[in-house]
């Protein structure tokens, strides 16, 4: 699918996605001891110039929820909330299930199921699909848990992915939490085998950017690019057409004054699945001669 995006990392699960004239604002969160910085935090100058800002929630979690969101200028800006049912009432938006499905401005939007509490976006808009797991992931805990509780982890984390196989997906975001030990990537490594995600960013890793810069190194497949963005306000700009995705990285904020440096931009080829091939459906590391 074509289109253009720009993400921009904030702290944690936090992300905007800017696609033509809307701005969708993913599991906002500043941090529990203020680890984003003030001159990084959204503010009214982000929202300036958009037709439509959706501010999504995909959970009553407390690193998914800040409650600063309600305190953005939502009565002067063309702001909307789109957030789990399980938020207390009281909290403005328009609440979402699994299986449910709305149209907000141009937006389309599906709500999938969570292997925690909530669930994961999938949007829709200006040619891209674009997916915010929130706490969907493999919870295994192996570390832990009873042979009986991984099974039970297994079943319910493959039934809550077994929907969106199949779906186009261009930008995904997923957990990848190192508080599970070794196979803290067994979520991620199966999403991107199973739904193929034309690029995956990790988030969720708990103030540990190396997990996040050595599953971008080892994680990438033939179909699906990783990229990891650790600092705050590091930002992707992003252009798909039907065969390549082309990523322009920018540095972190920059400190007062000055202006904020591009790195040479990244290209990044990913062909058109082969379907000759018998190992077309894996990731299996095959060649035949």
């Amino acid at each position: 699918m074509a289109g253009k995006a720009i993400v921009t990392y904030f702290h944690h699960s936090g992300f905007t996605v800017a696609v033509e004239k809307t701005l969708l604002v993913f599991d906002y969160w500043r941090g529990e001891n203020g680890e984003l910085p003030e001159n990084a935090q959204l503010s009214s100058r982000d929202f300036e110039g958009y037709d439509q800002i959706l501010v999504f929630v995909s959970h009553d979690h407390e690193d998914h929820l800040d409650e600063v969101i309600y305190s953005w200028d939502h009565e002067h800006l063309p702001m909307t909330y789109i957030v789990s049912d399980d938020l207390p009432i009281g909290k403005r938006g328009k609440r979402m299930k699994p299986g449910d499905e709305m149209t907000v401005g141009d937006a389309q939007i599906r709500a999938f199921d969570s292997t925690d509490k909530g669930v994961s976006f999938y949007v829709t808009l200006g040619g891209l699909h674009i997916f915010h797991a929130g706490d969907l992931n493999l919870w295994h805990w192996r570390d832990e848990s009873t042979l009986r509780e991984i099974a039970k982890a297994e079943k319910d984390y493959y039934a809550a992915v077994a929907p969106i196989e199949g779906l186009p997906m261009d930008i995904c975001m997923f957990p990848v939490d190192p508080r599970m030990g070794g196979m803290y990537d067994a979520g991620a490594n199966h999403f991107i085998m199973a739904v193929k995600p034309r690029l995956f960013i990790p988030m969720h890793w708990q103030n540990r950017p190396e997990v996040a810069l050595t599953y971008a190194r080892k994680g990438r497949t033939k179909y699906t690019e990783v990229l990891a963005l650790t600092k705050p306000r590091e930002q992707a700009e992003l252009t798909f057409d039907e065969y390549e995705l082309h990523i322009r990285v920018t540095d972190a904020t920059p400190a007062a004054g000055e202006e904020m440096p591009a790195a040479a931009p990244k290209e990044v080829d990913l062909g058109a699945l082969n379907t000759s091939d018998p190992f077309a459906d894996t990731d299996l590391p095959v060649q035949l001669s």
